[in-house]
C-alpha cells in the first residue's frame, strides 16, 4: 500500500469507523477505492465542524468542485484524498454529476435554514449517504450496480435519517434542524422551537415521527435486500448498523434529543460481521 492510500485509509478509521470496517469486507483490490469515497465523504460532512463561518465553508465546498471537475486527473493536488479521489473517479468511470450533487447539498450543513419538508430531506439524503451508497456499488460491480439504484436510494435515506437522529443534539446546541418543518408543524411545533431549551411539548412527536420515516425506509430496503448480489454487499454494510439504532431509539428512554441512543463499539462490529457472514433475511 502506498504511503497516500495509508494516509486515506487512516482518514476513514478515525472518522467513519463504521464505513472502515464495511470496506474491509470488500474484495481487497476494491479497497482503496472505497476508503477514498469515504474519506471525501468525511472531509466534505465534517467541514462544519471544522470551519465555523459558512462563507469559507463555501469556499472549501467549491475547491472539491474544482479538482473533481479538473480534465487531468492525474496532475495531483498534495492532498492524498483529493488526488485517491480522482483516481477512482477515472479509474472506475464514476459520473462527475454525482459528486456536483453530493457537494451542493453539503452547502445545507453550513448554514442553520430549517429542513423546508419531507420531500426536501429525503432529497438532501439522496444526494449525500445513497449516492455514496450508489457510488460503492459502482465500484465494486459497475455491471449489477445500477440495478439497484432505487434499493441505495431508500437504503441512504434511511442510513442518514438514523444518523441525523443521532446528531440531534450537536444540531440543536447549533442552532440547526434537520427535522422537516411540516413534520414538526403535524407534531405541534417549528424549527425555531425545536432547536430551543428543552425543544417544546412537540420534539418528542417530532422525534418519534423521524423514527418512523428512517424505518419506513429501511422496511423498505430490508424488503429487497435479498436481491442483492455478494459483490455489491459492502456498500450496503452499514444499514446493519441502522435497524439497531432505531429500535434503541423507539419505546425506550433513549431519546434522540438526548444523545442516549449508542452502540459499543464491539456490538458494532458484530452486527457487521454477522451481516457480512449471513446477508439480510432471505439471501
Amino acid at each position: 500500500m502506498s504511503e497516500n492510500a495509508k494516509i486515506v485509509m487512516e482518514t476513514v478509521r478515525a472518522a467513519d469507523h463504521d464505513r472502515y470496517v464495511s470496506a474491509l469486507y470488500a474484495r481487497e483490490d476494491k479497497r482503496d477505492a472505497l476508503f477514498s469515497l469515504y474519506a471525501f465523504n468525511a472531509e466534505i460532512s465534517g467541514i462544519r465542524d471544522r470551519i465555523r463561518e459558512a462563507l469559507p465553508g463555501e469556499v472549501r465546498l467549491q475547491w472539491w468542485r474544482d479538482v473533481i471537475a479538473a480534465e487531468d486527473a492525474g496532475a495531483g493536488t498534495g492532498h492524498p484524498v483529493a488526488d485517491a479521489l480522482t483516481a477512482t473517479i477515472s479509474a472506475h468511470r464514476l459520473p462527475k454529476s454525482a459528486f456536483e450533487n453530493m457537494l451542493e447539498a453539503r452547502i445545507f450543513d453550513l448554514y442553520d435554514d430549517p429542513m423546508p419538508s419531507r420531500t426536501d430531506l429525503e432529497g438532501y439524503c439522496g444526494e449525500t449517504a445513497a449516492a455514496l451508497i450508489q457510488l460503492a456499488a459502482m465500484v465494486l460491480d459497475p455491471v449489477e450496480a445500477p440495478r439497484f439504484a432505487e434499493l441505495a436510494g431508500r437504503a441512504g435515506c434511511a442510513q442518514a435519517m438514523t444518523g441525523l437522529l443521532l446528531l440531534l443534539p450537536l444540531h440543536r446546541k447549533r442552532g440547526q434542524c434537520f427535522v422537516p418543518a411540516d413534520i414538526l408543524a403535524a407534531a405541534g411545533s417549528s424549527p425555531e422551537e425545536f432547536v430551543a431549551g428543552e425543544g417544546g411539548p412537540g420534539a418528542q412527536r417530532a422525534v418519534a415521527a423521524m423514527i418512523a420515516l428512517a424505518q419506513e425506509h429501511l422496511s423498505a430496503f430490508e424488503k429487497s435486500a435479498s436481491a442483492l448480489p455478494v459483490s455489491l454487499r459492502p456498500a450496503f454494510l452499514p444499514l446493519a448498523l441502522s435497524r439497531a439504532y432505531l429500535g434503541k431509539m423507539e419505546g425506550s428512554p433513549h431519546s434522540p434529543l438526548n444523545g442516549e441512543a449508542q452502540l459499543s463499539a464491539w456490538r458494532r462490529h458484530w452486527l457487521l460481521l454477522r451481516r457480512a457472514t449471513r446477508g439480510w433475511p432471505g439471501i
